[in-house]
């Protein structure tokens, strides 16, 4: 059994996942968080899906990989019986530096930390998972999978901003993308399930929940992708705007009299749907509207008019498109985003069949009718397993 234990970590929690990646199950999981606060809260789940939970004080990294040992050991597996042969990590931004999986060397510490001027948000938590990990197993190779390297596939006129190339150079100011572990996952997973030639299959995945991207890959690789130097840029999301006018923040800076710290608060927590609908949840705001709330209304119709514009953008770019995959939590459970996302798309091929797209289900479907030129899926996301097998491969 080639068992590894994926780390996803933030600054004040990390979950966990213990993966069998010949299998592909998951062995148990689980959730430390508010650490460094009075009281934190420990989840654990374990193969049968039994959850047990402990609030306790946890005052840092360290102390909550204890309590997640601890755990593993009264409930089970036992970490004697199921050992992982690594620890693949979660690291959001690995910049230009890396584009494949890594293992994590004093070196390559340092680079996440230095890199964390590009993800101040992201990087330093899972810096701080890390090191907890290393104390926690020592003898254990440790790898970090970056969600920027899907990425690096990038033509430079995709990934290149149009300002002053000198400046951009200096301050490594360039698209980078996002969530590519789950685009690689779902492109992948979408491919092999549609069969036939791969090296030249068009694909877009739109990753929905919330944060969200939009990637186009062409032959198993992403040549265009809506996320930018930051995963502010793109399609309307929970609580971040998406695409903006830079105008607009000078226009606030001015008039408003907001700092480079509000605007930054303003684009990233208090934008997108929240600020639109003053809730930042998909299925909120669609109760809302439905109860006539036009704020609400006006926020799903901005959302979805952002999706179809990426979309057909995105085709344009790729030349056509043979299948189009809904992920995460909007995307994988939504029937009406997906429909009406997909509402224009007739030009391209794109037949919903709404039997099939309002059907429940757990694993890949089809919700394109039989005639669609186009097909179009719901594919579940693992990016969990995507880390455990990254990380399995590079291994000798």
């Amino acid at each position: 059994m080639s068992v590894v234990l994926v780390i996803n970590s933030g600054s004040s929690s990390f979950k966990y996942q213990l993966v069998d990646t010949g299998s592909g199950s998951a062995l148990a999981s689980g959730l430390v968080e508010r650490i460094g606060q009075d009281q934190g809260r420990a989840v654990h789940v374990d193969a049968t899906g039994a959850e047990t939970e402990r609030i306790l004080p946890i005052p840092d990294h360290t102390a909550g990989f204890q309590v997640m040992l601890d755990a593993f050991a009264e409930h089970g597996p036992s970490l004697q019986d199921v050992a992982p042969m690594a620890v693949g990590h979660r690291v959001v931004h690995g910049g230009a530096r890396f584009f494949e999986p890594t293992v994590i060397t004093p070196r390559v510490e340092t680079d996440i930390e230095e890199l964390a001027a590009l993800a101040p948000l992201h990087n330093p938590g899972a810096l701080q998972g890390i090191r907890a990990a290393e104390r926690a197993f020592p003898d254990v190779p440790h790898v970090a999978v970056f969600d920027t390297a899907f990425h690096q596939t990038l033509a430079p006129a995709a990934y290149t901003y149009a300002i002053d190339r000198d400046l951009a150079e200096t301050y490594r100011i360039r698209r980078y993308g996002f969530h590519g572990t789950s685009h690689k996952y779902v492109s992948a997973a979408a491919a092999a399930f549609v069969g036939g030639d791969r090296e030249d299959l068009r694909q877009l995945v739109f990753h929905l929940g919330n944060g969200a991207s939009v990637t186009a890959v062409r032959g198993g690789r992403s040549v265009e992708t809506s996320m930018g130097m930051t995963p502010l840029e793109g399609l309307v999301m929970g609580t971040r705007s998406g695409d903006i006018d830079p105008a607009v923040l000078f226009t606030l800076a001015r008039r408003a009299s907001l700092t480079v710290a509000d605007l930054d608060e303003l684009l990233n927590t208090r934008s997108g749907l929240k600020g639109l609908a003053g809730v930042s949840d998909m299925r909120d705001v669609l109760a809302r509207a439905e109860a006539g709330d036009e704020a609400a209304s006006l926020a799903f119709e901005v959302y979805i008019h952002r999706l179809r514009g990426y979309a057909g953008a995105y085709i344009a770019q790729l030349g056509g498109v043979d299948v189009i995959s809904f992920t995460a939590g909007v995307g994988e459970n939504n029937a009406l985003v997906r429909r009406e996302a997909m509402a224009t798309l007739g030009f391209a091929g794109v037949e919903i069949d709404e039997r099939r797209n309002e059907a429940a289900g757990r694993g890949i479907r089809v919700i394109s009718t039989d005639e669609s030129r186009v097909t179009v899926l719901v594919v579940p996301t693992n990016e969990e397993l995507e880390i455990a097998r990254q990380t399995a491969q590079i291994l000798p």
